[in-house]
């Protein structure tokens, strides 16, 4: 017979997602890196650097991506969709883990900010959950719209010989458009364009503080 989970029990594993996701620790990837097996690109200090800082905004977008979830399902209003954030923020969770790895293989570090994005995000997503389903949904839809903006655009601007970081950007680009895709299929809102506008603009503040930071 199946458990059921207290008040106390959801709180724990809520602070321990949180504890996982900010720590770099704990986690682990239910697939492979798509870098695995891949030899090493051979880049100068300077692109290092730039690929560094590109692998790190991803990151804190991973990071981001978990709190949205996190606060959604804790305030869906159908099972299914409870569901159906759970179900992908355990993807997201192979994009956090491959993401730390290329981090550490270009001698980089996470985001200083991501305790902050994190907050953010959390509360972003329990109050677009606590609106509707319906919004909840949209909102996933908008936001993964806005993430493969950024990872097409960053797939332009990887060396052509940074297979690694290529093949890991490419997975994440073809996953996310599922996300967003099956969000609206579930019955998320199409949200209009200033909403998206706005979206975009909160989006770049995020990414050009974790270049750098």
């Amino acid at each position: 017979m199946t458990r059921r989970l207290t008040t106390l029990d959801r709180l724990i594993s809520e602070a321990d997602t949180v504890m996982r996701t900010l720590s770099s620790r704990g986690n682990t990837a239910g697939r492979p890196s798509p870098a695995r097996g891949h030899s090493e690109s051979k880049l100068d200090e300077r692109s290092q650097k730039h690929v560094a800082s590109l692998m790190r905004v991803n990151h804190t977008g991973e990071v981001c991506a978990q709190a949205l979830y996190q606060g959604q399902a804790l305030t869906a209003k159908l099972p299914t969709v409870r569901d159906e954030m759970r179900e992908a923020a355990a993807e997201e969770v192979d994009h956090l883990v491959w993401c730390e790895e290329r981090l550490r293989q270009l001698n980089s570090r996470p985001s200083v900010l991501n305790p902050a994005w994190y907050g953010l995000s959390f509360a972003i997503g329990a109050l677009a959950g606590a609106v509707g389903d319906a919004v909840s949904l949209g909102f996933v839809a908008a936001t993964e719209e806005r993430v493969c903006a950024h990872l097409k655009d960053h797939l332009r601007q990887l060396p052509e010989d940074d297979r690694r970081s290529r093949l890991i950007l490419q997975q994440m680009l073809e996953d996310e458009e599922r996300h967003g895709e099956n969000a609206l299929a579930a019955g998320g809102q199409n949200f209009p364009r200033p909403v998206k506008n706005a979206m975009t603009a909160l989006s770049q503040v995020m990414t050009r503080s974790s270049y750098y930071i």
